[in-house]
């Protein structure tokens, strides 16, 4: 697991609230939203924001591939790095 990649994961326990879990238990291919993780829409929005401030990156909610990036952390991990280097 890359460093980014567990701070991710670390910014999704701490921005959801989701103090019952630990890093260890979110999974970087496990399905954030729905049968995987259970986040919702408003999870998302949470979440979105969350990284755009914590990375300082625009994330474009109407653009055909946000979703895909938020499918996991290791895409959204994907995602953060190539925002940061552009």
């Amino acid at each position: 697991m890359s460093d980014l990649q567990l701070e991710i994961k670390n910014l999704i326990i701490d921005a959801l609230g989701l103090e019952d879990m630990s890093a260890d238990d979110i999974g970087a291919e496990q399905t954030l939203f729905g049968e995987g993780l259970g986040l919702d829409s408003v999870d998302a929005l949470e979440l979105g924001l969350a990284i755009q401030k914590r990375f300082g990156i625009k994330i474009d909610a109407e653009a055909k591939d946000t979703r895909k990036h938020f499918a996991n952390v290791a895409s959204l991990a994907a995602f953060v790095s190539a925002q940061k280097a552009a």
